[in-house]
Order: structure tokens, then sequence, then C-alpha cells
């Protein structure tokens, strides 16, 4: 058995235009959207009736994927909360040129900070945000 890469991961969204227009601010870029259902579908989530649409987003180096998605049926299951110490998906992060010009960027697609801009070391920059869905998206900036 041998891994060949991690294909992408899959964010639950209940905007899927508002979450799509937060990533492409943040850099990303739509590879495509469409409609899922069927059998396939149901047979590999274990559920009946599944009906949704996905995004399926890349970085600009194309090695990293982000796959949203937006449930019609049945509909999406509000988490009971996302904090950082949260079991489960705790964060997605991106690297990036200049951190205050991506804060700058993503505030009118409703990203808030969390905290504040950290100094790590005066080896990178770092923060989280709140993101789409309540997903806390993380940010580094390289500075050494």
């Amino acid at each position: 058995m041998a891994i060949h890469r991690m294909d992408n991961i899959a964010i639950v969204v209940n905007d899927l235009d508002h979450a799509i227009t937060f990533f492409q601010a943040l850099g990303l870029e739509l590879e495509g959207r469409q409609m899922v259902s069927g059998e396939f579908v149901d047979q590999t989530l274990g559920m009946s009736g599944v009906r949704s649409e996905i995004a399926l987003l890349h970085t600009p180096d194309g090695h990293s994927r982000l796959e949203l998605t937006r449930y019609l049926n049945p509909l999406a299951q509000a988490a009971s909360g996302n904090q950082p110490n949260t079991l489960g998906l705790h964060r997605i992060m991106f690297a990036v040129d200049d951190i205050h010009a991506t804060i700058a960027e993503l505030r009118p697609h409703g990203a808030e900070l969390l905290g504040q801009v950290a100094n790590y070391e005066d080896t990178y920059l770092l923060c989280y945000l709140r993101g789409p869905a309540g997903i806390i998206v993380a940010l580094a900036e390289k500075i050494a």
C-alpha cells in the first residue's frame, strides 16, 4: 500500500457562494462547481437521498485543494462549536506573503480575528480568523 497524496480537505458550509468568494479573496482558484446526488453519493456517505452542491478550489501552486459542500438534502447539522480546542477539524492554514494585507482583503467577506497577529520567534507572523460556517482559518507569513 502506498499513499500518493492528500487529495483535498472538505468543509460543509451553509452559504456556498459566500464561502467561494471568501476563499477566492484569499487567493484560491475555483476549479469547478456541480450538484451531486445518486446512488454513488448515498453509498459513499452511508446516507439516503443525499443531494448537495460542491465547489472545488485549489491553491495557486496547484498542490492543495479545498472542497466546499452545501447540503440540500439532508440539511447540514449545526456543530456544537468550533473553538481551537474542539475535537475534530482544528483549522485550515495558509501561507501568505503579507498577513496584514490578507486580513484586510478578507474582512469585507466576514473574517474576524480570534486574537491578534502574533510574532513567533521573529520567524513567522501568525493569526487565526473566523471564516465561513464558523471555521477557523489560520494565516502564516514567514518573516525570517
